[in-house]
């Protein structure tokens, strides 16, 4: 499965037989030359008793950037514990936050500081004489190290720094719990991609620099508050001598910070490339990660002159079983849990649980715990991740995505299924943790053969949830690519015909929709005794006569649908036609619209769906604005916002917030109202849909537009309306409910053409109307730099979609090109 690797010689993985002691020599030899210069240059000849060790730590080559709070929170822990234990990843900087620390710390020991760079021992059985050595104290071959350093260091107040100790993990446990337990006022700080182990440790992860949001960057004299920002820009600076950050390279620079995850050896590695690329021909070559960050020091050690010898380390350090179920694990993208990590990796584990090799990969800093609404999840750093990816030959790796692709196909026909009952929301909130994961696995279907019919199975189970967060757009590509290399009729291609149908009203394409219409009364004559077939045609048919705007026909319609829904015991299918027969109702102002209203609303409190009741108390506002009753639907908007919130139901929010806005500018509150009607038209947008999409609501929405216009100037309206359509998610329910609100961002205009060359050819392919990897391809860069470009080009014109760059791009780039 693994590819070939070299295993170093070390504790965990031993050595030839007959190495060892030659290695051990050559190693003793050579600790004792070096330590007379170097890190521990400060001790240089013998100790003699009485005498205090004065000396400096290493000079500071480079300035040392960021890290305020680590360097405090270190001080502070170190101050009350005894061991202190810096772990992270290769590359995150711990040795130089531990140099850093122990400066600052140095007149808290008056016998000194002595650092202990262990990286270079070979064996677990040279970490005495390492620190004997470091401590320029002559060894008695004929006593123990171990004793020799306990008599050396029992009455001395020290500071003993000991620099990579991961791979002689045990010796240097077993060394320092003898130190401290010899000497009361030893203090020892210890750097390490895995903690010691032992009682009394404190331990201190080191997180990546902090980094800028790439899609919405900060201007450009806010950028620099962000540590791998500052710390990319001086070392340019030390590269190029004059380089300073401009607001042409703000964007990739943004870019490469976090596509790189922040990690301060590879920021230096790229700012290295800046003798011959600019900053964003660095961003498009980083999907070869790997191959381009090669140009470290000369004189820095070999785990640290190339980007993939860090990570070789670390997975040098790792057991066979770790390694293979880091390799294997890398198939996730933007996280997993255990449930996720058995299904894929626990068949290769030669018995080990799944527990505890994630356990061990969080202890070796190769994957990080976090706390996501409630539910665990591990990440890998992105270059985590990809160094593990090409650790797998091809046929392991297809048949991990295979395994990935079963899981969530198995995870969404769960989720289905408890649609519509009291564990809505939560699972709403795992689909949403888990959409990156799951567009891999459609992703994987459609580009593997013969592989169409699981990915409507797939999607089919989603589009209740999909809707409901956003992603229309994309659920209906998947659709339409699986469905024209799906042929074969069937249940699976019956329902997915229904469903993209669906997803085009929404979307406002009625050719389209009723294409499908079409299409699937078809298929429904040449089948006969399938009860759940023809109502779910029927509720299909309600739905195009209501999108045509031909109510009496729709509601014909409908009711059929839900007597035959409810004549089957299909409460979701019968929730689902009552919405359209309610809404129906409304537009056409049918007395019965109320009643009907409150007894859709009682369906969905009864099976306690909070998505469908937000739905359901939306609805019954439009009922009462639409009946003139103004603060009744204020009030019950702002119930369903506030039920909709927590699940992150963009599209009822947006339903919500947009008859909020009508209801608000009949009751005289103009600004408060073009906000809100701001704020909807970027959840719709969200969600993937332009406007209200039934042509009644639209003209509701245009009336409501115009009042405000005339109410308030057209210059006081647009400034009100771009308030809104800024506000986030959190801003926007606070704005509606009349809480306090969070400062929204600033409005920034953009330049008459503010896109770079690069961003100018990519838009063009937007366009073309390309999809990010299509785009990826033409311009030979990573599908995740190509939607970085897009997003860059959405945040810099102010849009939220696609279309609304493609126009924008007809009239002001390609049209002057």
């Amino acid at each position: 499965m693994l590819k070939s690797h070299r295993i170093p010689v070390c504790e965990q993985t031993g050595v030839p037989p007959g190495t060892a002691s030659v290695l051990e020599q050559i190693d003793l030899r050579r600790l004792r030359g070096s330590m007379t210069h170097g890190p521990a240059d400060h001790i240089r000849s013998r100790w003699p008793s009485g005498h205090a060790i004065k000396g400096a730590l290493p000079a500071e080559v480079t300035s040392f950037v960021g890290r305020l709070h680590e360097v405090s929170r270190a001080q502070q822990l170190l101050t009350q514990n005894r061991l202190l234990t810096l772990t992270g990843a290769g590359g995150l900087g711990k040795t130089r936050l531990a140099f850093r620390v122990a400066a600052q710390m140095q007149s808290s020991f008056p016998d000194g500081v002595c650092v202990v760079d262990l990286a270079p021992l070979a064996s677990g059985r040279l970490v005495a004489q390492a620190v004997l050595a470091a401590l320029g104290s002559e060894h008695d071959q004929a006593r123990p190290p171990v004793s020799a350093l306990a008599d050396l260091l029992a009455h001395r107040r020290l500071l003993l720094l000991l620099d990579n100790c991961e791979h002689v993990l045990h010796a240097s446990a077993t060394l320092t719990r003898s130190l401290l337990d010899a000497s009361p006022a030893l203090h020892v700080l210890a750097t390490s991609r895995h903690a010691l182990g032992i009682e009394g440790e404190c331990v201190l992860a080191v997180p990546p620099l902090s980094i800028p949001d790439p899609d919405a960057p900060p201007p450009l004299d806010a950028m620099v508050r962000y540590e791998a920002v500052q710390l990319f820009v001086e070392r340019a600076a030390s590269v190029l001598g004059g380089f300073t950050l401009s607001e042409n390279d703000r964007m990739a620079v943004a870019g490469l910070c976090h596509e790189i995850d922040g990690i301060p050896l590879a920021i230096e590695l790229a700012a290295a490339w800046l003798r011959v690329l600019s900053p964003q021909q660095i961003l498009d070559r980083l999907h070869d990660r790997f191959g381009l960050l090669t140009r470290g020091s000369r004189t820095a050690p070999d785990r640290h002159k190339t980007l993939g010898a860090t990570m070789d380390w670390s997975f040098q350090l790792c057991l066979p079983h770790e390694q293979r179920a880091w390799a294997m694990l890398s198939v996730f993208s933007g996280g997993f849990d255990l449930e996720a990590a058995a299904a894929v990796c626990s068949v290769d584990l030669a018995g080990v649980p799944i527990l505890d090799v994630v356990a061990s990969l969080v202890d070796k800093s190769l994957v990080t715990r976090a706390d996501e609404d409630g539910h665990v999840r591990y990440r890998m750093l992105e270059t985590i991740r990809q160094y593990g990816c090409a650790r797998l030959d091809d046929d392991s790796r297809e048949e991990c995505r295979r395994r990935h692709r079963d899981y969530y196909q198995r995870l969404a026909a769960r989720a289905e299924a408890a649609w519509f009952g009291p564990h809505q929301t939560t699972w709403s909130i795992h689909l949403r943790q888990e959409h990156d994961n799951i567009r891999s696995a459609v992703e994987f279907c459609l580009n593997t053969p013969q592989e169409a019919d699981a990915t409507l199975n797939l999607v089919n189970s989603l589009w209740r949830y999909r809707p409901c967060t956003g992603g229309i757009d994309e659920l209906h590509r998947w659709l339409q690519r699986a469905l024209e290399a799906d042929l074969e009729p069937g249940p699976t291609r019956d329902r997915a015909v229904r469903i993209d149908g669906w997803l085009a009203f929404i979307r406002n394409d009625a050719g389209t929709g009723h294409a499908r219409l079409t299409e699937h009364q078809a298929r429904l004559s040449t089948i006969r005794d399938e009860p759940e077939l023809y109502a779910s045609s029927v509720q299909f048919a309600g739905l195009a006569a209501l999108f045509d705007d031909d109510l009496p026909r729709a509601v014909a319609f409908l009711e059929e649908a839900v007597d035959r829904h409810r004549s089957g015991n299909d409460r979701p299918a019968a929730w689902l036609s009552l919405f359209l027969l309610s809404l129906a109702y409304c537009l056409s102002r049918d007395p019965r619209a109320a009643s009907l209203g409150q007894e859709f609303l009682a369906l969905s409190e009864s099976g306690g769906a909070p998505l469908c009741t937000s739905i359901a108390q939306c609805l019954l506002g439009l009922e009462h604005w639409l009946s003139g009753r103004s603060r009744h639907a204020i009030s019950v908007l702002r119930q369903a916002l506030d039920v909709a919130h927590p699940a992150h139901n963009v599209l009822a929010m947006a339903q919500c917030l947009e008859v909020l806005a009508w209801a608000t500018a009949q009751q005289g509150h103009h600004q408060q109202a073009a906000r809100l009607l701001g704020a909807s038209q970027t959840f719709w947008e969200t969600s993937g849909i332009t406007l209200p999409g039934l042509g009644r609501l639209v003209g509701h929405h245009s009336d409501c537009q115009e009042m405000l216009q005339q109410s308030l100037g057209g210059a006081r309206y647009a400034s009100c309306f771009t308030e809104g359509a800024r506000l986030t998610l959190d801003q926007a329910v606070a704005c509606a409910l009349e809480r306090s609100l969070p400062d929204a961002p600033p409005v920034v205009k953009p330049a008459e053409n503010p896109l770079t060359r690069r961003e100018r050819q990519v838009l063009g392919l937007v366009a073309e109307g390309l999809t990010d990897k299509q785009i990826a391809e033409r311009l030979v860069i990573s599908p995740r730099t190509a939607e970085g470009h897009v997003q860059r080009i959405l945040t810099k014109l102010g849009y939220s979609s696609r279309t609304q760059a493609a126009t924008w791009a007809m009239r002001n780039v390609l049209g002057a090109e």
